[in-house]
């Protein structure tokens, strides 16, 4: 059976362990057996990490030691999957700066804060957003400096008064690449559980999870 650990903590705004109940039943269903943890020393065990298909990092700011993230990263090296969202995956670790060259980005602004805002498929061919068409939000839209490594399969426009110098600018909202042997996938919605009333951002998820496990 895989096995999925789900790390979850740091900044409460992003409701950490709600988000993380949401998704760790429908990786029961797909055949996990999942833990949840709320301590980053769960990456120090690196006999249980290397037994893991994938990591569901859920950890907004916060601090990691240089053994907590060489435990996690080199995991991932090694070929276990990771998968998250929000800035539970790309605003953790502000301080830290090859844990942000893993994920392949990482969170700047959210001009507006809370506001409508269109998500645009870009790969229709891509697994994780096949079948799926273009959708709205009420939540952060993330303004995020973006590795152009990434695989990008799902995009946002910017158009606020807030920032208008911004306008225009293509922003990656779903991306997918690779960090050593791990398969890494991230998507930016997510600020609240209720973000995933949404069903493509549910579902997005869901697939994003499945395609990173190893």
């Amino acid at each position: 059976m895989k096995k999925a650990l789900i790390v979850w903590g740091g900044w409460e705004g992003h409701e950490p362990k709600k988000c993380s109940d949401i998704f760790a039943p429908l990786l029961e269903a797909a055949g996990f057996d999942v833990e949840l943890s709320d301590t980053l020393d769960s990456y120090l065990n690196t006999e249980k990490m290397q037994q893991l298909s994938l990591v569901v990092p859920m950890w907004t700011m916060g601090t990691i030691t240089r053994e907590q993230e060489a435990g996690l990263l080199n995991a991932i090296k090694s070929g276990v999957g990771v998968a998250g969202w929000h800035g539970g995956m790309a605003d953790a670790f502000r301080n830290n700066t090859e844990y942000q060259w893993m994920v392949g980005g990482q969170w700047v602004a959210h001009p507006g804060n809370i506001i409508d805002y269109r998500v645009n498929i870009t790969n229709h061919e891509d697994p994780i957003t096949a079948g799926l068409a273009d959708f709205d939000m009420h939540s952060e839209q993330y303004y995020m400096h973006v590795d152009p490594a990434n695989e990008v399969l799902a995009t946002t426009t910017f158009n606020t008064d807030i920032a208008p110098w911004v306008n225009g600018t293509v922003m990656p909202v779903v991306w997918k690449r690779m960090w050593g042997e791990g398969r890494v996938f991230y998507s930016s919605l997510g600020h609240k559980a209720v973000d995933f009333d949404v069903p493509e951002a549910k579902e997005i998820q869901r697939r994003g999870m499945l395609w990173a496990s190893r």
